[in-house]
């Protein structure tokens, strides 16, 4: 099912972010929906929304940086399951990588 959440939605660069109402569609197949718990605005959020300046991606949820529980999960998910505790991450993982085989960084090398 769709539900409603708050977010915090920067509409357009260099403008205030708005605290308002969203609707989050159920995930879709290889998806994982995350209740967030705890989030953050990181210097990557602010360079999007305050150094980027370009309309491509707007709008835009800000606050990718947090800690949740999973929510629901959409077909092909096995790796998850609703009730995990997870923290999302900006940057994919192959985990096929040195550095995803690594239990000391989760900086993927094919994600750049």
């Amino acid at each position: 099912n769709v539900i409603k959440c708050r977010a915090a939605v920067a509409w357009e660069p260099n403008q205030p972010v708005v605290i308002e109402e969203i609707e989050v569609a159920p995930p879709q197949a290889g998806e994982v929906r995350i209740k967030i718990v705890a989030t953050s605005v990181c210097h990557s959020d602010l360079y999007h929304l305050l150094e980027s300046m370009h309309k491509d991606g707007f709008p835009t949820v800000l606050g990718h940086e947090g800690a949740g529980i999973v929510e629901s999960v959409g077909p092909g998910v096995t790796e998850f399951q609703p009730g995990d505790k997870v923290i999302p991450h900006f940057l994919c993982q192959c985990k096929e990588c040195r550095f995803c085989k690594s239990p000391r960084t989760n900086q993927c090398e094919r994600a750049w």
